[in-house]
């Protein structure tokens, strides 16, 4: 009996408090809808050095607010550049870049009505798919984990809608397409600004 009295106060708590919770945000769900530009930080290894060309892309989201503070997201991008490899090794794949990120989002205080300023951390990869022009013999498909972070602001124009305007960075392994002699070995950074808008569901 002790025990599920303990239960029952432990369940009660977390319904009270997750209640409580969800009362503070009137609106908890948005979607976003960014375009993108992507600029890829140089890499060196072994031999090789690793570059891309900048590109624009867009970048599609769900937010779900958990309280006043504290939310997550999940995140699709997608953009096409040409990644190049020159020194011991060189060679230029032209590849669809994929990415599937979902970050813990921070609410940060704001004494401007309708301005929401926020941070984000989290993980999840970039897919590097190579197309069929500047192909390179034995290159596939390949993904990598990638860390990501970043801040942005919400600007309310009414209930429903407004401007997003937000930076991302991310940290990954520099791709090889799996072909052995590409490989650097070295982790390389991106640079993702964008803006768009989103809607409060």
């Amino acid at each position: 009996m002790k025990g599920s009295s303990r239960l029952l106060t432990i369940v009660a708590a977390i319904i009270t408090l997750g209640t409580a919770a969800y009362a503070q945000v009137e609106q908890p769900s948005q979607i976003s809808f960014q375009g993108t530009g992507l600029v890829t930080k140089s890499a060196d290894g072994n031999g090789s050095t690793y570059n891309t060309t900048k590109s624009g892309g867009f970048l599609l989201g769900y937010s779900y607010q958990l309280n006043s503070w504290a939310g997550v997201e999940g995140n699709y991008g997608y953009t096409r550049n040409t990644q190049n490899f020159s020194g011991a090794s060189s060679a230029a794949l032209q590849a669809n870049v994929h990415e599937v990120t979902g970050s813990f989002v921070a609410h940060l205080p704001s004494r401007v009505h309708g301005v929401r300023p926020y941070a984000l951390a989290g993980g999840g990869a970039l897919v590097f798919d190579p197309t069929t022009k500047y192909f390179v013999s034995g290159s596939q498909s390949q993904t990598r984990g990638a860390f990501v972070y970043g801040a942005g602001v919400n600007f309310d124009l009414v209930r429903n809608f407004g401007i997003r305007a937000e930076y991302r960075g991310l940290v990954y392994k520099a791709p090889d397409f799996t072909v052995g002699n590409l490989n650097l070995d070295k982790f390389t950074h991106l640079a993702q600004p964008s803006v768009g808008f989103f809607f409060k569901l």
